[in-house]
């Protein structure tokens, strides 16, 4: 590859608002002329080089065309592609990846602007509808379009991001002896360390650094959600926060005259889980985080022990804790497992909570040369992006992680999965949690569990049950699971 072709990201822009009312398009507006000022030093010369944006998806009402739109606010004339994506955590990475690799074929000449923003905040205090698009055409949708649950899940309402984490922080907690009180308390060891690095980030929705026993004992203002995870344990949707970067290529980042400030994007790779949550063989690892991580540090000729800095996706605790088991990184690593200070303290704004922690780590090793490592997660533990990232050239020029092998091997080992189906059998819990309503009633108590014939059922306590399974945790107990959508009871 020739070496003027390097990828690297020459800026970023982050920003929140916590006062006035703002739509996405506004936040993203916003972000994305500090990220342009600062990738040409205020020359202006930037603006004409961008030949794609890309708007990652908006849970806030953003409209069909919101790159368009973006892109004609900034006067981005040369933007010839203006793209959204799909749903997905993963997506900021992926488009990052997907940039480098065209920069490096010689596809991508000039640069990429990625841009998100979610305006919760504002949503809930002011009436908000997409921004009118006269004279624009929708924007075409990138990445994978899959849903993230199937029917089995659905049946029995087990629908939520905040119901099906805690499914796999179950599993963790058997493994390790643990009933759940006694995970609750160590999720709070582990995820104090969160707090305190949010709140030295100038852009963390949170900024009061918590003791492990804050964020572990219930309490008014702390109620428990599911089993084992109190409030403080869940992302953060609810602020007004937005990010963006700037990926080009080493000779225009040189032409603009801020290469002596560029990170170099080193690798990048993708993988899935198996798809739907209740069909995974092992509901407390993550075969596809592994194979995207280990794809993107061999393409990068690097190992974790030579990373400076690392951000693992951290939605809720287990997600963290089956990142640093797939990359090889203990819970208690000294270089940290965060750069921002993660979902639930920096802020979980929908999709693009990856821009920030991306951003956040090219300030990071603009001051403390080295190497850094980003995940980016979809769904539920489902869809995989990581990057690599140094303050010096690649050691083997940009490559992209090649997956495929190990993607076909995570697919075949999907397990068949009841649906539809009027069950009367015996069963044995794979996973399991409680849902409190917010007044601290049981909603319900799913299991995920295997029949004796090697299938999948997911089902939720009878209704006379809920209050009998309470706080325990059922992984490695039998039941007995009955009808269609499936019903348990205890053996």
């Amino acid at each position: 590859m020739d070496a003027e072709r390097t990828p690297v990201v020459i800026a970023s822009g982050q920003t929140l608002e916590r006062d006035d009312y703002v739509t996405p398009l506004d936040l993203a507006e916003r972000a994305a002329s500090i990220a342009l000022d600062a990738g040409d030093r205020g020359s202006g010369a930037l603006r004409g080089r961008i030949e794609r944006v890309s708007v990652v998806n908006m849970l806030s009402p953003g409209g069909p065309s919101p790159a368009s739109m973006l892109a004609t606010r900034l006067g981005l004339r040369r933007a010839t592609r203006c793209e959204t994506t799909t749903v997905g955590g993963n997506t900021p990475q992926w488009l990052v990846t997907r940039a480098a690799r065209d920069i490096a074929a010689g596809t991508l000449t000039g640069a990429t602007l990625i841009v998100g923003a979610e305006t919760m905040r504002s949503a809930r205090s002011q009436p908000t509808f997409p921004p009118a698009a006269d004279g624009f055409t929708p924007d075409p949708v990138i990445g994978e379009d899959r849903p993230g649950i199937g029917p089995a899940e659905t049946a029995v309402g087990v629908l939520a991001p905040a119901h099906v984490y805690p499914l796999f922080e179950s599993v963790l907690a058997a493994r390790s002896g643990r009933s759940f009180a006694e995970q609750r308390a160590f999720l709070g060891r582990l995820l104090a360390p969160f707090t305190e690095v949010a709140a030295k980030h100038p852009h963390a929705w949170f900024t009061e650094p918590r003791s492990a026993q804050e964020l572990a004992e219930p309490s008014p203002s702390n109620r428990l959600v599911t089993e084992p995870y109190t409030k403080l344990m869940n992302a953060f949707l609810g602020g007004d926060q937005a990010a963006a970067i700037v990926v080009t290529s080493l000779a225009v980042a040189r032409q603009l005259g801020v290469a002596d400030g560029a990170v170099f994007v080193w690798s990048g790779a993708d993988a899935s889980d198996v798809w739907f949550p209740s069909a995974r063989p092992d509901l407390g690892a993550s075969p596809g985080i592994a194979a995207a991580g280990r794809a993107a540090l061999d393409a990068a000729g690097v190992t974790v022990d030579d990373l400076a800095a690392f951000d693992l996706y951290s939605c809720f605790p287990s997600a963290v804790q089956m990142g640093a088991a797939a990359l090889g990184v203990a819970l208690d690593d000294g270089r940290g497992l965060t750069v921002t200070g993660g979902l639930p303290y920096f802020g979980g704004p929908g999709n693009n909570y990856t821009t920030h922690a991306i951003a956040t780590m090219v300030d990071r090793l603009r001051t403390e040369p080295g190497a850094g490592l980003v995940t980016g997660l979809g769904w539920y533990v489902t869809k995989h992006s990581v990057g690599v990232y140094g303050t010096t050239p690649p050691p083997n020029g940009f490559a992209a992680g090649d997956t495929g092998d190990a993607q076909r091997a995570i697919d075949a080992s999907a397990l068949d999965v009841v649906v539809g189906e009027v069950l009367d059998a015996d069963a044995t819990v794979d996973a399991s949690t409680v849902i409190y309503t917010p007044a601290g009633d049981v909603q319900s108590a799913p299991v995920i569990a295997t029949l004796a014939d090697g299938r999948r059922v997911v089902a939720t306590a009878a209704p006379t049950d809920g209050r009998a399974v309470e706080t325990e945790n059922l992984v490695g107990r039998r039941v007995h699971v009955t009808g269609w959508p499936p019903t348990y009871k205890v053996v």
